[in-house]
């Protein structure tokens, strides 16, 4: 039986930053952090350190630590509303952590973030802007990068907006605050006195900009250090792939190779050879970058591979089809949850959802899930 397979299985484990402390508890990747309060089985059991002190660090200045900052800031009376974990919304109300510090080694100009994600958690309620006024300083350098990049111009004016508007603003004893740290590189991580193996802060490195090639500016570490004090820190440094057995990955990458959506099984020279039939698409396909318009465009150009193979006979399509799949599943003894059983899942929880007037209320444990799905 000759079918298509589409690899599109995404980036689920993490890069490591590779230096001193890392091991220590309190560490955790954004991925784990997102996991948990999104209710994944696998990670419902987290406990992650929001009681020991009042400061949380996330490494990292693009969506995903934007995401994770305002989970830590926003109100519990709006997260109660949204389709939040039951268990991380509980352990959320009794947080004592007030100010996040989102640590990026370049400048506001170069901030990975988009327009949308970052109005979102300005618009937060009770929430002060803190950056540091040389940090908003702009070169000729960062200049000719705002005047190529639209995007780059609008982060960097919201920023020094929000900036400006919490010099006039009035304090509020329920304020909070999201601290955007910008040109430090984390060095290592700090253990704590009190507590062995627990992590009590980050050694940062001052950096700055050095052009390399036309308009493109990397950090470079100055030698300056200063320590941050935190009991909590979150990694939001990038996504990485992870290769599965007997198929092509580009370890280096951290991609399956392809061109346009064919995988290529080996290349010799300038001419690449690829495997009739398998494809790739999103994240395991160009690796960890993008929103969601980004992997549309994607998934496009790996569809029109596919119906291009189809039109020139590169192999013949199976007329098996999804009947097809299950038997050769049910022939292997793989355990399977059709669409029909995720219907039921998504009406269970959902039904669960308005019984506690929030959108959905999440089954957190594969029992659960299973259950559910054979209901």
């Amino acid at each position: 039986m000759c079918v298509q397979v589409v690899l599109a299985y995404g980036a689920e484990s993490d890069k490591d930053l590779g230096i001193p402390g890392e091991s220590l508890s309190g560490i955790y990747s954004a991925r784990e952090f997102v996991w948990w309060y999104n209710g994944h089985p696998d990670y419902s059991c987290l406990k992650p350190d929001l009681k020991t002190s009042d400061s949380a660090v996330i490494l990292g200045q693009g969506n995903v630590a934007l995401d994770v900052a305002r989970i830590l800031l926003r109100p519990t009376t709006e997260l109660a509303s949204t389709d939040i974990a039951t268990h991380a919304l509980s352990a959320l109300k009794e947080s004592s952590i007030r100010k996040v510090y989102l640590i990026g080694r370049r400048g506001p100009v170069q901030a990975a973030l988009t327009a949308k994600e970052l109005r979102e958690v300005l618009g937060i309620k009770n929430l002060h802007i803190r950056i540091k006024q040389t940090d908003l300083s702009v070169t000729p350098a960062d200049e000719e990068e705002m005047k190529t990049s639209r995007a780059r111009k609008r982060i960097y004016e919201l920023l020094s907006k929000a900036a400006a508007a919490a010099k006039t603003s009035k304090a509020d004893p329920d304020q909070r605050e999201l601290h955007f740290v910008f040109f430090r590189q984390p060095d290592q991580f700090l253990e704590s006195d009190e507590r062995k193996g627990h992590v009590s802060g980050v050694n940062l490195q001052k950096t700055i900009l050095e052009s390399v090639g036309t308009g493109k500016q990397i950090a470079v570490g100055t030698g300056e250090f200063e320590d941050l004090n935190c009991s909590m820190v979150l990694k939001a440094i990038g996504y990485k792939s992870v290769p599965v057995n007997g198929l092509p990955f580009d370890h280096k990458k951290g991609v399956v190779p392809n061109v346009k959506g064919r995988v290529v099984s080996h290349t010799s020279g300038d001419i690449s050879q690829t495997e009739p039939g398998l494809y790739v698409c999103g994240w395991l396909k160009r690796g960890p970058v993008g929103i969601i318009a980004t992997n549309l465009y994607c998934a496009e150009e790996t569809v029109g591979s596919i119906s291009e193979d189809i039109e020139e006979g590169v192999w013949k399509s199976s007329k098996a089809g999804s009947k097809g799949l299950m038997q050769l599943l049910e022939k292997r003894k793989v355990k399977k949850v059709e669409f029909s059983g995720w219907e039921k899942i998504d009406a269970k929880e959902k039904q669960m959802g308005i019984e506690r007037n929030k959108p959905r209320e999440k089954l957190v444990t594969w029992e659960d899930l299973l259950a559910a799905a054979a209901n």
